[in-house]
């Protein structure tokens, strides 16, 4: 087992155990100097412990660690580091299983949060609620329920012909194929 198998087996509201900085570098696949510079300027602070001053180490927690990924997977679809920062205040007040029940989305400018196929919510601007349609569950809904209703196919000359008669009309095609031959 890994060290980042290792620390997503841990349980996620432990608020007593922490994460060195070597992992929380390597699990977010962020350098030291990143993550130095983002806890400086407050981007994503370790929750466990911060340093005080010279060779004190900081620990992160799972949820930090999360937050680190999410900064960096949105860093490298190229939002710019200061509507990141936006979207990490909108996702402060979430806990990690809020955090785990999201899908980020983003067009490269602006950081959309969807919790359900029927909800976005637009983290840089305002929270604000925008329109979605998830296409894999109309086309679940649709199929379940098309089946109640009954189809027409076109025949040769483009006329639509009712599925009933289409099938009968088939099948009594065939039964005269096999009589005259």
């Amino acid at each position: 087992m890994d060290q980042q198998d290792a620390l997503f087996e841990v349980h996620h509201d432990d608020q007593e155990s922490g994460y060195r900085v070597t992992t929380a570098c390597q699990v977010a696949g962020i350098t030291y100097r990143q993550l130095d510079y983002w806890a400086r300027t407050k981007l994503v602070q370790p929750t466990i412990r911060t340093a005080k001053g010279s060779g004190s180490q900081r620990l992160y927690s799972f949820r930090d660690i999360l937050v680190l990924k999410i900064v960096k997977g949105l860093l490298d679809t190229g939002i710019s580091l200061q509507n990141i920062r936006r979207a990490v205040a909108k996702l402060e007040n979430f806990g990690i299983d809020d955090l785990a029940g999201l899908t980020l989305v983003s067009d490269g400018k602006t950081v959309y949060a969807c919790s359900s196929p029927e909800e976005v919510i637009d983290l840089l601007n305002g929270g604000q609620g925008v329109f979605g349609i998830a296409v894999p569950g109309l086309m679940k809904e649709l199929t379940g329920t098309i089946t109640a209703f009954p189809a027409e196919r076109r025949d040769e000359d483009g006329e639509s012909v009712d599925e009933g008669q289409a099938v009968m009309g088939d099948e009594l095609a065939a039964r005269r194929r096999l009589r005259s031959s």
